[in-house]
């Protein structure tokens, strides 16, 4: 009798597609796919794709394939064509999330700082210097040879016999409302050597009598040679008089600790010292892109990467054959769910058992599987796996051409 009742109980539902019915003490409202469908703007949840030609004429086939897939007409299937779409419409959106999600790893890096206003879906982005360049001006700004850090001019009065500072008492409280200051550079070195090079006084000099003849300029009279002289004797020259003065004289230094400057040798005049600074928070403040604070508009992380649901008339035959794919795990998980609300059902000295469980298990293992095949795939295009092969490619490519035998030229 139980095989009677199960035919019974398919052909009554087929026919009346929504029917109730009443087994033992139980009442049940079951809706059955009836076969066909007919897609219009508004079926799916959130109408990602209903302006798209190629996704509502693809809506009813995903449809019925899907149907067949679980067994129609041969069983009854509980999902009507909403449930259908829904799940083609998750399916596209999963399948552009993940592309998504790799594109964003492999292109933040580029990406970073750039404006938010252009959707990079489906464009190409091309590797830039441009964040070694940034790199290089905060070394820059250290250095002071570029960056994006201004350097600013200060000075203190120095007095007579006072050798010891405090920049930040004398100058950043006063002239920076007391925001803490970088001293990079201090103006305090001796006299040029080259000035002493044609002192009279001085024993490593020219002396006057011999300054114009040491450019080799001499006297152009035709009683007095023309002597020139080579630069390397210039230089021999000027390095003999810093020696001299290091090393006989109190060397022109300074330490700088915590923006407390001690200056050697100890001033004999009233006069200035001059300095370059910077400010700590220009330096030290994160939010500076290309010199400007930082803004909303620009790319700063994951999450406000431009990219959006991909248009399914562009996706090619091997993402739109892993959408339907993931599209009908989707169906078996929702028709498990349903079949799930009840373990069995019971009949006239029987009952039969639901496979909502098992559909469940079934669609949790396909959905895992594509996901993980999905990823796979787009890791072995990645950038750096692209270059590696490239790479590997040429270093072949080399072997190869070793082996090739030279031309033999004939004069």
């Amino acid at each position: 009798m139980e095989p009677f009742f199960i035919a019974l109980i398919n052909a009554v539902t087929r026919y009346l597609y929504l029917k109730t019915f009443s087994i033992g003490d139980i009442i049940m409202a079951v809706a059955i796919w009836q076969g066909s469908s007919s897609f219009s703007t508004g079926d799916t949840p959130y109408g990602f794709y209903d302006t798209d030609t190629e996704f509502t004429s693809s809506a009813d086939q995903f449809a019925d394939w899907a149907a067949k897939r679980l067994g129609y007409p041969i069983v009854d299937v509980e999902l009507q064509s909403g449930s259908f779409y829904a799940c083609f419409e998750e399916a596209v959106t999963e399948y552009s999330s993940q592309v998504n999600q790799f594109n964003i790893r492999d292109n933040l890096l580029h990406l970073q700082g750039q404006s938010t206003g252009s959707n990079l879906t489906g464009k190409k982005v091309t590797p830039t210097l441009g964040r070694t360049v940034f790199l290089s001006q905060q070394y820059g700004t250290e250095a002071g040879a570029g960056g994006f850090v201004d350097w600013k001019k200060g000075s203190i009065n120095v007095s007579s016999g006072s050798q010891d500072y405090d920049l930040n008492a004398l100058w950043a409280n006063v002239s920076e409302s007391g925001n803490a200051i970088e001293i990079k550079k201090v103006y305090h070195d001796p006299p040029a050597a080259v000035t002493k090079y044609f002192d009279p006084y001085s024993t490593t000099g020219y002396g006057t009598a011999n300054f114009v003849e040491g450019f080799g300029f001499g006297d152009y009279s035709p009683a007095v040679s023309f002597v020139l002289m080579p630069v390397f004797e210039d230089l021999l020259r000027m390095q003999a008089i810093e020696f001299n003065d290091q090393i006989r004289k109190s060397a022109y230094s300074f330490t700088l600790i915590n923006n407390k400057i001690r200056i050697f040798p100890i001033p004999k005049d009233n006069t200035k010292l001059h300095f370059d600074y910077i400010l700590t928070a220009d330096r030290d403040n994160a939010l500076i892109v290309n010199g400007v604070s930082g803004s909303v508009d620009v790319i700063s992380d994951y999450s406000n990467a431009p990219y959006s649901n991909m248009e399914y008339q562009y996706i090619n035959d091997v993402g739109k054959q892993w959408i339907r794919k993931y599209g009908l795990a989707l169906c078996k998980e929702l028709l498990g769910n349903i079949r799930s609300k009840f373990g069995s059902i019971p009949i006239p000295n029987s009952e039969v058992s639901m496979d909502g469980d098992t559909l469940r298990s079934e669609a949790a293992t396909e959905k895992e599987g594509l996901i993980t095949e999905l990823r796979e795939t787009l890791e072995q295009t990645s950038r750096k796996m692209m270059m590696e092969a490239d790479s590997e490619e040429s270093t072949r490519l080399q072997e190869k051409l070793t082996k090739v035998p030279l031309l033999i030229y004939v004069g």
